[in-house]
């Protein structure tokens, strides 16, 4: 499989540490962590259960304390010190579950700030905060699951060169399908589910969110008096992906003919909690400080942090999907449920690769709803628009908000692209580029 290499061309000396592991399959984030580790004493690799954080830290780990081992953690609350201890970079893993580890790195980085002394990596915010933020001290660095460039497809049009504004020539063709695209949205992005055979994949999925309920929700000090409530409401936020349905919406969603609905603030929580684990995934509006707008609105995008679980809690299969079949919750959306679980596939990797570009990712929608832009991507002192359409052809009716978006920012939009399930990428005559997501990359 082909990934970007290091960024402008320069491959870090811990290239070959990382891809000498066996079986490892190098990440986009690989990139940013080798850059940041000439410069920084501690990193904090910070994602979901099962997104690959540890095989990605031990490529570059000296020595390692495996928290997520109770015969480790029982030592180390005892002699929590030892965690500071061993052949740089020191791999605190599942930090979280020690809380104080976290305190005892950033008094080290105060003493002595030489580089790549320490990684931790962390699959949830403790409910406990740390007494000190680490600001400064500790680097946080997000890993989410596989893009589609890290699970083998081959990009040819880079977002990094989108966000440049020089309007290069796009080019590229893909063999890959609709039914590629509604394959790759089933089967996820956690590597260690990548190749299962169905059943085994659904049955793993189904016993990750079963987990979060059972586990995850005890250990950040919550204990569920009817589980089922929350699941259902789950089953609703994964039915409101790609949407800015309200929480209120949500809620009625999943309780649907209950007179006695769950109170905001209870369900409040679920969602901070959800948030902690780094399950949800939502997609900020784009609020830009100059005042070349009016009444844009300030929700949140709906996303778990892969469509594959959306679709796990919906229970669809490719069938249902393909054929356009509704399930689960009923929550307003324009479109059908392929569409907006392909719009979440898309946020994954634009997130990926934004983030190896320093750059963030945004939408874009009016309060009234008749101007919207899935996505801007926002490098600091330009952007880029990207619109996601479930076909392999865009007309110009396709193009009315981007335009739009055009006409308002100016020399301000670097660019703007479509992305589509169709099989060649192209510049229009107007500008716009058109590619098939599996052909965008880093």
């Amino acid at each position: 499989m082909e990934c970007s290499g290091a960024r402008n061309g320069s491959v870090s000396l811990m290239t070959e540490t990382v891809s000498a592991v066996e079986g490892y399959t190098r990440r986009v984030v690989d990139d940013e962590l080798d850059e940041l580790l000439t410069g920084v004493s501690a990193l904090a690799l910070e994602g979901p259960k099962g997104v690959g954080k540890t095989a990605t830290a031990l490529g570059r780990a000296g020595s390692q304390h495996r928290l997520d081992r109770p015969e480790t953690l029982q030592v180390l609350r005892a002699d929590p010190e030892r965690l500071l201890v061993g052949p740089p970079p020191v791999l605190i893993d599942e930090w979280q579950l020690l809380p104080s580890s976290w305190d005892l790195v950033r008094r080290a980085v105060d003493h002595d700030a030489s580089p790549a002394r320490f990684l931790l990596t962390g699959s949830a915010s403790p409910s406990g905060a740390p007494t000190h933020t680490g600001a400064g001290r500790i680097v946080p660095v997000r890993m989410r699951p596989m893009s589609l460039a890290e699970r083998g497809m081959k990009p040819t049009v880079s977002l990094a060169d989108l966000l440049t504004g020089r309007r290069q020539p796009v080019t590229g063709l893909t063999e890959v399908a609709l039914s590629d695209y509604v394959d790759e949205i089933l089967a996820g992005g956690f590597p260690a589910l990548r190749g299962l055979p169905p059943r085994a994949l659904r049955a793993q999925l189904d016993g990750y969110l079963q987990r979060v309920i059972d586990r995850e929700f005890p250990e950040q000090g919550v204990t569920l008096r009817r589980p089922d409530t929350l699941r259902a409401w789950m089953r609703a936020y994964a039915a409101a992906t790609s949407t800015t349905a309200s929480y209120e919406v949500l809620r009625d969603a999943a309780t649907p003919g209950v007179g006695n609905k769950p109170a905001k603030s209870t369900t409040l929580p679920w969602r901070d909690i959800l948030t902690r684990l780094w399950l949800l995934d939502p997609v900020p509006a784009w609020l830009p400080s100059r005042n070349v707008f009016k009444e844009l609105a300030s929700g949140e995008k709906h996303q778990l942090v892969d469509p594959a679980l959306a679709a796990r809690l919906l229970n669809v299969t490719a069938d249902k999907l393909l054929q356009g079949e509704a399930s689960g919750p009923s929550i307003p959306r324009d479109g059908t449920l392929l569409g907006a679980l392909f719009e979440g596939l898309v946020a994954l990797n634009l997130r990926v690769y934004a983030q190896a570009s320093e750059a963030s990712v945004r939408h874009v929608r009016t309060h009234r709803g008749d101007r919207e832009v899935d996505f801007i991507i926002d490098g600091g002192d330009g952007v880029v628009a990207v619109e996601v359409k479930l076909s392999a052809t865009v007309d110009e009716r396709d193009l009315t908000h981007v335009k739009w978006l055009q006409k308002t920012l100016g020399d301000e939009l670097r660019d703007a692209v479509v992305l589509t399930t169709g099989t060649e990428a192209y510049r229009r005559k107007d500008g716009i580029a058109v590619v098939p997501a599996a052909l965008l990359g880093p």
